[in-house]
């Protein structure tokens, strides 16, 4: 299947004696928006956490556009283009919008990575251009990622991943703790990279908002894929059939 981007094939991940993840089997459609849903314990963050190099699996395959992927640390999956968008952004609150977007990939004028003097004009500019490109609103991005709200942070995490041009982009609850008008801005966000044709993996309990913006929902329950049908064939109701 060319249109293919991501395929895992039995992954599973156990902590001793207790299967979080068992045998999952799914393919993913590059710019496909899949809402990923479950209860606590489902196997749905176990997923992530291996997608994003947080953990690695006890067995199973992952191929990228049709090449095996090994993801043993985070910054494996950065440079394989899998960007992961926390509800709380995993961004350092104290540090600028500028130096958060360029966090681990800093512009040097010279020196190598983790040492040199940095281009802050380069990244004064390229910082500038991402947020502007996704439709944020921030005239200083020296100004500290605290001063944002929720949802304003969302965005800076989302345009950082456009601007490396992430291949594949994970939400993970991220309209968690947001008000209803910011709420409804992250969900525009991730409509707009389905119109740009992003491939995005959309999880949230709130099965109302994966509702709104999946192409496709895949169900888990005790470490098990349950479900996985188009979002036209099912409603809230019967998603949470799925789960429960």
């Amino acid at each position: 299947m060319t249109d293919v981007q991501l395929q895992v094939r039995g992954l599973s991940k156990s902590y001793g004696t207790i299967t979080a993840l068992e045998g999952l089997d799914l393919d993913i459609r590059r710019g496909e928006v899949i809402g990923l849903i479950g209860d606590n314990g489902a196997g749905k963050s176990t997923f992530i956490k291996i997608l994003s190099g947080v953990h690695r699996p006890t067995s199973g395959t992952i191929h990228l556009e049709g090449r095996p992927a090994t993801i043993r640390t985070p910054r494996d999956a950065m440079l394989l283009g899998i960007e992961t968008i926390y509800q709380y952004t995993a961004m350092i609150p104290e540090m600028s919008i500028m130096r958060n977007v360029f966090i681990g990939r800093e512009l040097l004028r010279w020196g190598r990575r983790g040492f040199g003097i940095l281009d802050r004009k380069a990244m004064h500019a390229q910082s500038m251009a991402a947020i502007a490109d996704l439709g944020l609103h921030i005239r200083d991005p020296e100004a500290k990622v605290k001063e944002l709200s929720g949802g304003q942070q969302q965005g800076v995490a989302i345009a950082r991943a456009i601007h490396f041009k992430s291949k594949i982009m994970i939400f993970d609850e991220p309209t968690n703790h947001l008000s209803v008008k910011e709420t409804n801005k992250v969900l525009d966000y991730v409509k707009q990279l389905r119109d740009q044709g992003k491939t995005c993996i959309f999880i949230s309990h709130n099965l109302y908002h994966v509702h709104e913006v999946s192409d496709r929902v895949v169900a888990m329950a005790r470490g098990r894929k349950v479900a996985d049908v188009p979002r036209s064939e099912v409603d809230v109701i019967e998603m949470t059939r799925m789960i429960t």
